[in-house]
């Protein structure tokens, strides 16, 4: 195992160069270093003198991944894919082309985020997990054909629909919460009500039904039918059997989610007005702010892979079979 941790590991750095050229070539076949001087700058009519200056303070001033001017290894060096891009290894994220320090960033950002994924997370899937299993044991019922007509149901339904018809609801017509916005210290949970609940409900119907497919793919196999048949009882046989069983494809998918509660919700912060790393990345999209996107970019891509690497980990744990090599 220690050896298989260790070659992950030294994958990751390459792994993240790749994301990370992918993702420099991506914004700048779209931009260019005077297109962001021009956003950044606010102005429609701006000189030629003052985007030089913009791109000097900034780092934009030299060749994106070539520079075919300098010597030896001042060719891939001197460029602004390394400059910008070396630093993010030691963390170092710089600024971003506001003047802000974007580690600070950051920081303040990941609490909100955590204060909504965190909840919703739990929820969810203590929610999907328990309506799976009853429909399991109603299987080939009326009820079992209801739910699973409910899951398609809320499946098709677009997670903008949830949103907009909550704030619409619970806000405008009960009046019981704000309808968006972010407050410090106990009287946050006001604000946090709402997204915790509609990211809840919109994510029922997918993975309801998936857990449901892999208890009942379970819950037909032999081993499971000879505990029946010694007397045990279907709830036991459940929770005890195909419950454990289960785990692996439950983990699969969760495990792998657990990095991106760090990063945030980009839809649900935006429409709640939640200042989290989701509406910071989709902010940083519209303003165009490199730095800002190449650091979430690079930041998920770091958690995505710690989360595969934990995946691996916990099937250990839940079945003693699996060896990792």
């Amino acid at each position: 195992m220690f050896a298989y941790i260790v070659r992950r590991l030294l994958y990751a750095p390459l792994i993240l160069i790749g994301v990370n050229l992918l993702t420099f070539a991506l914004f700048f076949v779209v931009n260019t270093p005077d297109d962001m001087a021009r956003m950044q700058l606010g102005a429609k009519r701006v000189t030629p003198e003052a985007i030089e200056r913009w791109k000097v303070e900034r780092g934009y001033d030299k060749p994106l991944l070539f520079n075919a001017a300098a010597d030896g290894a001042d060719k891939l060096t001197n460029t602004i894919f390394f400059e910008k891009s070396l630093k993010m290894f030691a963390f170092d994220f710089g600024r971003a082309d506001d003047g802000r320090d974007i580690a600070t960033e950051i920081k303040t950002r990941m609490g909100p985020s955590l204060a909504i994924a965190l909840p919703t997370f739990v929820l969810g899937l203590f929610v999907t997990v328990s309506l799976a299993l009853l429909l399991v044991f109603f299987r080939a019922s009326y009820l079992d054909f209801a739910g699973v007509v409910m899951c398609v149901a809320m499946m098709s339904i677009s997670g903008l629909f949830y949103i907009i018809g909550g704030q619409w609801l619970v806000s405008k017509v009960w009046h019981l919460v704000p309808i968006s916005g972010y407050g410090g210290g106990l009287d946050s949970w006001r604000f946090l009500v709402l997204p915790v609940v509609i990211g809840v409900i919109s994510g029922i119907g997918g993975s309801a039904r998936w857990y449901r497919t892999i208890f009942l793919e379970e819950a037909g196999k032999d081993y499971v039918r000879t505990a029946r048949a010694k007397g045990l009882s279907e709830l036991q046989a459940l929770f005890r059997h195909v419950l454990k069983n289960a785990m692996i494809p439950i983990l699969t998918g969760v495990v792998v989610v657990i990095p991106t509660l760090f990063m945030g919700s980009l839809i649900s912060e935006s429409f709640f007005g939640i200042p989290g790393l989701g509406s910071y990345t989709i902010d940083a999209i519209n303003a165009q702010d490199f730095p800002v996107v190449r650091a979430m970019v690079f930041i998920g891509s770091l958690l995505y892979i710690a989360g595969l690497i934990l995946t691996d980990l916990s099937y250990t744990l839940v079945d003693p079979r699996v060896r990792l090599e």
